[in-house]
């Protein structure tokens, strides 16, 4: 895997199952994922990696891309959201709740990260495709070999775990990084999550 085009074609050639749906056989969210990917690989810093859980129902899994959901493009007046705003197809403005703390954060701040998940796809639990489930070990041992692509791609210095499932899956797939962690912001997390961010993107500078 040597560029964002391979990374994006092994991601769309997973198939469904009854437990997991892939955005990505849908060629407007592989193209969504592209588009992102390709503006990230634009900036001209090296960004600091976010690592979630996984791809939300009403988020990442309609529009093919980390901690988003298509009411953050409306919402939002961050610079690299109207960058590629253009060229995604977004067909439902759903809100998700994760993806509007973290782009009222990231838009307050004008910072960009590159955001992933410790499982690249929408985990649910049996025929239900509109409810979200925690990956399982084995979908995050398989993430993990995602991640270690990603990382390679970008050469990420700096990995940060959002929530348990992102910090574990992190550690596990870089044993030899110092992997930094931040609360994930649902569930009444918000506070820790902003200022657990802030510690490690301003401390650091």
């Amino acid at each position: 895997m040597n560029s964002i085009d391979d990374f994006v074609l092994r991601l769309s050639k997973k198939r469904n199952t009854s437990v997991i749906k892939n955005p990505y056989l849908d060629p407007a969210l592989a193209n969504n994922l592209r588009v992102y990917l390709n503006a990230i690989d634009q900036l001209n810093y090296k960004p600091v990696l976010l690592v979630g859980e996984a791809l939300g129902f009403k988020g990442g899994g309609l529009t093919g891309i980390p901690f988003s959901s298509g009411q953050i493009f409306e919402r939002f007046e961050h610079p690299f959201l109207e960058q590629i705003r253009p060229d995604l197809v977004i067909e439902n403005m759903e809100s998700e709740n994760t993806a509007t703390i973290v782009w009222e954060y990231l838009s307050e701040r004008r910072i960009t990260p590159l955001c992933w998940n410790a499982f690249p796809f929408h985990p649910h639990p049996k025929g239900n495709r509109f409810k979200n489930r925690a990956p399982t070990a084995k979908e995050m041992k398989s993430g993990a070999r995602y991640l270690r692509s990603l990382q390679a791609l970008f050469q990420i210095d700096t990995i940060v775990g959002v929530g348990n499932k992102g910090a574990q899956c992190a550690k596990k797939a870089f044993p030899d990084k110092d992997i930094l962690a931040v609360r994930h912001p649902s569930y009444g997390g918000k506070r820790d999550f902003i200022q657990g961010l802030d510690e490690i993107l301003f401390s650091r500078r």
